[in-house]
């Protein structure tokens, strides 16, 4: 079969328009809540912001969240927060995105990639255990496409060896481990409000936690290393007074981006619900084809859906990933893929890293394909999604040449 021919021949795709793998569902609502801002006193850091803040705190069930401009400056306030310094170590996923591991390096520390658990994509404890020394000060797990990874596992390694726990929870709000919501009870637990997440304020992130110190460190951290309060004052000169007592970063969310979160918020269990009825489309609907493996569940975890990765059974296919990804394109059905190992990133190849570090995480990356997932795609999509992937599959699969499969695919040309 040539590889080449669904690039090269048009057809008619399952889809007259491209349907992307995400996008954000802004209402008149949502528009109304930032032009409100705009007349007000307040654009940047104000009440509004604040309100927020308390409102994720009060749905996550945590005593403290800081917003930040990004959720990569929320992680990278939170390695400051942790103590992180440049003879530390911290281990991370190998399987996310590529700031779980930049934060570490702004801090002048070194990141260790863990191997992955084949079935659910998420850090392996076990790698995490074998990869502790002396060095070690935390652990950045990530709930990888919004499945929650083995806390308890991960917080019984912590706790021996006493090391901070920040959970990359940028793809988890709404997702639930053994009955309780995703950072609700952590050290320090990031959340992303990027466009394609679960709520968006534009660009934005998060830490929720429970620890008024960290809660502290994390204010100040996001305005420059300053502090107003009086009693963290080394002297007190007036009310005008404040001082900077480390090196910080302006990482402040503004109002403006606030006031979108906010109603955003207000929509977030109904987008959840919606994103968890399309996931079960997609379980029912692609369920039974040996050449795809749908992802993974597990009792006690509930996933927010941010992503749906399929991952392909290749010894079936007669093509590679690269040849599917691209005839589901032609399809018009917007596939990504969730993710590269960071280590294999050339800047890191710089560093030293070598591939065959983590050999689950590199095979899955061969396999992997994100499928279009947001709330604002109708049941229509997703069925559309579902035959596309039915018919490519039908297509690239390795011919069962005694036709026991009563299957002729010889006169299909993919869209």
């Amino acid at each position: 079969m040539n590889s080449n021919k669904l690039a090269i021949h048009g057809g008619n795709p399952v889809r007259k328009q491209y349907l992307p793998y995400g996008r954000q569902w802004i209402g008149e609502d949502d528009i109304k809540a930032v032009a409100s801002i705009l007349r007000s006193d307040f654009l940047t850091t104000g009440p509004i912001l604040k309100d927020f803040e308390e409102k994720v705190a009060n749905y996550v069930g945590t005593t403290y969240a800081v917003a930040f401009s990004s959720g990569t400056a929320a992680l990278h306030a939170a390695c400051f927060t942790a103590g992180i310094t440049h003879s530390s170590e911290v281990i991370t996923s190998s399987i996310t995105f590529a700031a779980s591991a930049n934060c570490v390096l702004y801090m002048g520390a070194t990141p260790i990639f863990a191997d992955i658990d084949p079935q659910t994509y998420n850090i392996d404890p076990a790698c995490i255990e074998k990869l502790v020394n002396r060095k070690t000060k935390a652990i950045i797990p990530v709930h990888f496409t919004g499945m929650p990874t083995d806390l308890d596992a991960i917080k019984r390694i912590a706790a021996k060896n006493e090391l901070v726990i920040i959970e990359d929870a940028a793809h988890a709000l709404g997702s639930l481990y053994k009955g309780k919501l995703i950072g609700s009870n952590g050290d320090m637990t990031m959340f992303s409000f990027h466009p394609i997440k679960h709520i968006t304020t534009g660009e934005g992130g998060i830490i929720t936690t429970n620890n008024k110190e960290y809660y502290e460190k994390l204010m100040q951290f996001r305005s420059h290393g300053i502090t107003r309060v009086p009693e963290n004052l080394l002297e007190d000169q007036g009310p005008w007074y404040y001082e900077m007592q480390f090196l910080g970063y302006n990482y402040r969310l503004t109002d403006i981006q606030a006031a979108l979160g906010l109603n955003q918020l207000k929509k977030l269990n109904y987008f959840l619900r919606r994103r968890r009825d399309y996931a079960k489309m997609y379980n029912a609907g692609l369920r039974g084809l040996k050449e795809i493996r749908l992802p993974a569940s597990k009792e006690g975890y509930e996933s927010s859906w941010h992503l749906y990765v399929i991952r392909l059974n290749l010894d079936l296919l007669s093509v590679g990933r690269r040849e599917i990804f691209e005839a589901l394109q032609k399809e018009n059905i917007g596939v990504n893929v969730h993710y590269q190992p960071v280590y294999l990133m050339p800047y890191y190849q710089e560093l030293g890293y070598r591939k065959g570090l983590c050999p689950e995480a590199e095979e899955f990356y061969k396999e992997a394909i994100t499928l279009p997932l947001f709330p604002s795609m109708t049941p229509k999509d997703v069925s559309d999604v579902i035959r596309g992937v039915k018919k490519v599959i039908s297509y690239y699969k390795k011919i069962d040449l005694s036709g026991a499969d009563g299957t002729d695919d010889t006169n299909y040309t993919p869209g």
